[in-house]
């Protein structure tokens, strides 16, 4: 991988005298523009990738420390088939590069009463559990199976990998999305069909792994206990960096670069057209078509003159709801923690309550719950012998809260240790021998994502496919979006398969060469 800047390389020239193939940019180097650089460079295109930070990754970026290894964002890998295809588009499979283990379970759900649920693949076993709750529930789970199998259907496989860059696409659609009840939240669809209150958390806090207010967020999100029941919840081994370095290997086999360490300020137009990219520093890049990873909103609001925006102005961004922030806590240990799983969710006190505050009230809560990520139940090899890796990822509001992070991280950050100190990691206080800290503040300024937003619009009904940034600018000819910020939204999923979309709107490169 090139992390230096190479100027011949990066001009409107061929890399080398005999490369005549058009010229694309990928602005970032998440899972969408990885994802993004890899069919681009199928179909055709010199794909040239410019990432700000000084590794590949994006919000899969990797911090290694003390001998500690420390995913910095994605853990959950899901819908593995949609990597296979990307590898098979290079004539390779995923094994080739990337181990992936399956879960077992998939979480572990602890109520902030003591009691747990093993969330599974295993439909006995988590049947076995429900009971155990409440009996009545069982036949209502196997029912929400099948709601959410039917939302998987519409969601998934006919509307996740369409532009939506016309309203009549989205028309074309209405009727079932009306015969789901698409208008429900996924709380409301889960309750229909389970009635303790236990189990429907555990039902419905799917949609915060990308961003949605389960309260909020449209019932067609309820595809995702679908899709782990049917494909498994897996994990890489060696951590999700090991996907990203599969990730460039492919790019590099194909003739492309990445340069880290390189930030663009500008996308270049010429009326409608883009023509380009400028760097910190001035440089200018010419190219025959831009793809940004970067958020979506930030790229409209930064990256693009205010006044050739017609759709995404500053007004429209402003008033746009956006998902929630991120605190998170990255942390290891001097000892092992035999007893916590792979993934852990740990629920506090109130559910619809503390929502409330994140995502409406903008306040930030003395309660909180917490997903903790232990990778090292499964791979030791990513914590110094006799250790433990750990984060500690805490939804919190975005920056439109009046939080001053810069003095309040540290007081948060041991908040959290105390309550994983009395629940899953006694004696934790004494263990710590590595720490870092992440909060929106960081994913504002490191990450450029607008407002400090973990995963950028929440994905409300009228925030999704049609009424979301489209794939193909509605303001800009040659200027592609991916990412969570576009169609059809966050996770891993959900970028890659934004990346898929490009094949439907991107010219063929040959089609560029002759014009």
């Amino acid at each position: 991988m090139n992390n230096q800047l190479d100027l011949t390389k990066l001009g409107a020239q061929p890399i080398t005298p005999f490369d005549e193939r058009p010229h694309a940019i990928v602005i970032g180097s998440g899972f969408g523009g990885l994802a993004a650089a890899v069919r681009l460079g199928a179909r055709g295109y010199r794909v040239t990738i410019l990432e700000k930070l000084d590794a590949p990754g994006g919000r899969a970026y990797v911090y290694r420390q003390d001998g500690f290894t420390f995913d910095a964002g994605p853990t959950i890998i899901t819908a593995p088939f949609l990597l296979e295809e990307l590898w098979s588009l290079c004539g390779r499979t995923l094994s080739d590069d990337v181990d992936l283990r399956p879960m077992d379970p998939f979480f572990q759900i602890r109520f902030d009463d003591g009691r747990t649920f093993d969330y599974s693949g295993d439909r006995d076993r988590n049947i076995e559990q429900i009971k155990a709750f409440n009996e009545a529930d069982a036949e209502g789970y196997l029912n929400y199976l099948k709601a959410s199998e039917q939302r998987y259907r519409v969601g998934f496989e006919r509307l996740g990998f369409k532009s939506f860059d016309s309203l009549w696409q989205l028309v074309r659609f209405l009727p079932q999305l009306i015969r789901l009840r698409s208008d429900r939240s996924v709380y409301s669809l889960v309750s229909s069909y389970i009635k303790d209150p236990y189990l429907r958390q555990v039902m419905s806090f799917h949609p915060l792994l990308i961003g949605g207010n389960p309260f909020s967020v449209t019932g067609i999100y309820s595809l995702i206990s679908h899709l782990e029941q049917r494909f498994g919840v897996w994990s890489a081994m060696g951590g999700t960096g090991s996907l990203v370095e599969g990730f460039v290997s492919l790019i590099e086999s194909q003739g492309s670069d990445i340069f880290c360490n390189t930030e663009v300020t500008q996308i270049n137009t010429e009326g409608r057209r883009v023509t380009g990219v400028t760097l910190e520093g001035g440089t200018e890049i010419e190219a025959d078509i831009v793809v940004s990873n970067a958020d979506s909103a930030w790229t409209y609001r930064h990256l693009l003159p205010a006044e050739k925006r017609r759709r995404w102005t500053d007004r429209r961004l402003d008033k746009a709801a956006y998902s929630n922030g991120l605190f998170v806590w990255y942390f290891g240990t001097s000892t092992r923690y035999e007893d916590v799983p792979h993934h852990s969710v740990l629920l506090g006190p109130r559910y619809q309550g503390l929502l409330n505050d994140i995502f409406k009230r903008k306040t930030l809560s003395d309660d909180f719950s917490l997903y903790l990520h232990r990778p090292t139940a499964t791979d030791e090899s990513l914590a110094p012998e006799g250790c433990d890796t750990f984060y500690a990822l805490v939804p919190v509001p975005h920056l439109d809260a009046d939080v001053d992070w810069q003095t309040h991280a540290e007081t948060f950050r041991q908040a959290i240790e105390a309550r994983l100190a009395t629940t899953v990691l006694p004696g934790l206080s004494d263990k710590v021998v590595t720490s870092r800290i992440l909060t929106p503040l960081d994913f504002q300024n490191r990450l450029n994502s607008f407002k400090g937003a973990g995963f950028s619009f929440e994905p409300r009904i009228f925030q999704s496919a049609w009424f979301r940034p489209h794939n193909q600018s509605e303001d800009f000819d040659g200027l592609y979006l991916v990412g969570a910020g576009t169609h059809p939204g966050a996770g891993i999923p959900g970028v890659i398969s934004s990346a898929r979309v490009l094949d439907e709107v991107v010219p063929h490169a040959i089609d560029i060469r002759n014009r």
